[in-house]
């Protein structure tokens, strides 16, 4: 029996099948144009129509293939020839951006086509920012009216959400700035965006992105200062522009102060070029004193490390904060710089738990040394203080203030001595007054420091000597 199966017989030749999906379909976006700008014309300039139109030619023609001719018709008419010129040789629409009226409300009414039509086709979302980033980079080709179409229209579609602020990349284009055309085309386009939203969202979205300390690239090198862009977009009508980028350059100023600030006391350079440094810098980048002096106390307290023991880090404090007093004493020429250290300390000691004990003695300290006067200290004691640790610092502070506010009674009269038989010192405290004796003796000065010239002289100082 023969066991070996018989082999079938197998066809010659060779066999191919053709699959319909294998079959490259032709681009041809003319044919695609041809029937967008047919129905665009038989709707007319209804937008509420056209929006209609589209949304219902998506279930038919091919929008994924054809996105940049589908958003250059809706935009200029027709498809774009590179440069933004329309070809001659093609069919056009006057319902489009491009040939509306210009004006905000019929920006903010073409809005609306262009957010129905990406949220019903959500995969458009890329090539119309792609489309946006194009027209910007062709916006030389384009007449001065429609480049205003498109800034209103970006605008307006920045502010609702169906762009990213990221677009704008193509504004800084060396020839679209050196030519004026990017500064012009931002004052249109932020005007229509502040409008649907405000300043602050504006901002947000460009923190977003990391554009909000680049507004300046929309000029020339020559011209990118802080002095330029305000004028220019303040003389445009847009001063809530200009006072953001004034405030963004104060802003990085600040933050380059610090940092330098920490460098010199780590290198422990002289307290007189530093202070020279920071008085600079003041002057240079328009920074109030309150704000330096707030720096100064962050620095100051940034260059040691703190001892985790809550009985040893407010000796430690005291120590070192009486080294920096002159430091600190250089920047509290004003009653708010004053005000504004107190609230620092106050807010520091809060939010570092060791140093909540500390509190009355770094203030008592600071009215020594003469970085503090006792108007401010009443200020703050009576409304000025904030809610952090409210309670456990008032209290601490309660004698202390009992006894300036007693103390201011007799200055009049002190002073009247003082002008007729001259200074007296080692005036003793008066019973109660045991609460300044936690601040070691090591930590006073043992004569009354120099009187600033910029400040008045603190009358009760030399009851504390």
């Amino acid at each position: 029996m023969n066991n070996q199966k018989q082999q079938k017989p197998t066809l010659s030749g060779q066999r191919f099948k053709t699959r319909k999906r294998d079959e490259k379909e032709r681009f041809d976006p003319t044919q695609f144009q041809d029937c967008i700008i047919q129905g665009l014309t038989e709707t007319g300039t209804d937008l509420e129509a056209v929006a209609k139109f589209l949304d219902a030619s998506g279930a038919k023609l091919d929008y994924r293939r054809y996105a940049e001719t589908l958003f250059d018709i809706l935009v200029a008419g027709g498809m774009l020839a590179p440069g933004g010129t329309l070809a001659d040789d093609m069919m056009r629409t006057d319902v489009c951006v491009f040939a509306a009226q210009e004006d905000l409300e019929t920006m903010q009414a073409f809005a609306q086509v262009f957010n129905k039509l990406i949220r019903r086709y959500k995969y458009l979302e890329k090539g119309f920012e792609d489309e946006v980033k194009k027209l910007l980079l062709f916006l030389k080709g384009f007449s001065e009216s429609e480049r205003n179409k498109l800034a209103m229209l970006t605008g307006v579609l920045l502010a609702n959400g169906t762009l990213n602020a990221s677009i704008l990349n193509s504004l800084y284009n060396e020839n679209l700035v050196k030519e004026g055309v990017s500064a012009a085309f931002a004052v249109k386009l932020f005007k229509s965006w502040i409008n649907e939203k405000d300043i602050n969202a504006v901002a947000a979205s460009l923190r977003k992105v990391s554009m909000d300390n680049r507004l300046m690239e929309l000029f020339p090198a020559n011209k990118q200062s802080v002095e330029h862009f305000t004028k220019y977009f303040t003389e445009a009508g847009l001063k809530e522009l200009s006072e953001y980028v004034r405030n963004q350059q104060t802003i990085g100023a600040r933050k380059e102060l610090q940092k330098e600030l920490q460098e010199q006391m780590s290198r422990g350079d002289p307290f007189k070029d530093i202070i020279l440094y920071v008085k600079e810098e003041m002057k240079k980048n328009n920074i109030p004193e309150p704000v330096v002096i707030g720096i100064v106390w962050s620095s100051v307290m940034s260059t040691v490390e703190w001892n985790k023991k809550e009985e040893l880090v407010a000796e430690q404090a005291i120590k070192h904060l009486k080294q920096y007093s002159p430091l600190l004493a250089a920047f509290t020429t004003q009653g708010q710089s004053e005000l504004t250290l107190l609230l620092k300390i106050q807010e520091y000691c809060y939010d570092n738990i060791h140093f909540m004990k500390a509190f009355q003695k770094i203030v008592v300290l600071f009215y020594k040394a003469e970085v503090l006067s006792e108007e401010p200290i009443l200020k703050w004691y009576k409304d000025a203080h904030v809610a952090k640790g409210k309670s456990v610092f008032l209290e601490q502070m309660k004698k202390f203030v009992e006894w300036l506010k007693n103390a201011e009674e007799e200055s009049e009269s002190e002073a009247e001595e003082v002008r007729s038989n001259g200074p007296r010192h080692g005036k003793q405290l008066k019973s109660g007054e045991n609460w300044i004796a936690d601040t070691p003796d090591s930590c006073w000065h043992s004569e009354p420091p120099p009187v600033r010239p910029s400040k008045p002289v603190i009358p009760l100082l030399h009851y504390l000597c």
